[in-house]
């Protein structure tokens, strides 16, 4: 299966991503991993793409999509893949379009991750990252610390990401719903999204999107 995996930040779309590729035995396409490779390995697109990041600048269309392109023609990819963060925006789904139409395929559907702006912005404002190497996330609602602004596995401080007070999420928020909230409409028009409420469980929000592509399959 070829799938799309779109909705607001703090939907939950890497959780799901990782979780519906494995379930569907399909390479999960990351916009972050794709940028990462490229960087890390000095592919040409990887050079481009980090002249354009070191400078403070956002890199251009052409370059993400070059980079999507070439993962989705690697081998693993040849019986589907599911495309996370990408594509962003119009032109980025135009462009998947064609090159798709290029290679005799087509998106077998788009699954729009759906959760309340108020819920979002709980999600993203409230998480808490320990200092320390380990990575331990904290939320202040969801997975509060036992002592506060202090982390439960190894005692480091925990503290509040620079973007993930409540102004730096609704400015996320209002750049998503300008720049890909119209793929949905887009995809819509060709039959293809499949609209998943991503409240409760992590594994009933899975299900739910698994239902979805079968009833659509």
């Amino acid at each position: 299966m070829r799938i799309v995996l779109v909705g607001p930040p703090g939907a939950g779309k890497g959780t799901q991503a990782h979780l519906l590729a494995k379930t569907l035995s399909i390479p999960h396409i990351s916009t972050g991993d794709l940028f990462r490779a490229n960087i890390g390995q000095g592919t040409p697109l990887g050079l481009e793409a980090k002249s354009y990041m070191d400078a403070g600048r956002l890199v251009p269309d052409e370059v993400t999509i070059g980079m999507a392109k070439d993962r989705m023609l690697q081998p693993d990819a040849a019986n589907g893949f599911l495309l996370d963060g990408f594509p962003r925006n119009l032109g980025q789904a135009k462009a998947l379009d064609e090159f798709l139409a290029e290679q005799g395929i087509a998106l077998d559907g788009v699954l729009d991750l759906e959760v309340p702006e108020d819920e979002v912005v709980r999600r993203i404002a409230g998480r808490r990252l320990c200092r320390n190497d380990g990575g331990h996330v904290f939320h202040v609602d969801y997975n509060p610390p036992k002592a506060e602004g202090v982390c439960d596995e190894c005692g480091g401080e925990l503290y509040q990401r620079s973007d993930d007070t409540e102004e730096k999420v609704r400015t996320r928020l209002e750049v998503y719903h300008t720049e890909t909230e119209p793929i949905i409409a887009y995809y819509d028009e060709q039959g293809l999204v499949a609209t998943i409420p991503a409240l409760g469980k992590v594994d009933e929000v899975t299900q739910r999107a698994i239902k979805a592509l079968k009833q659509d399959s």
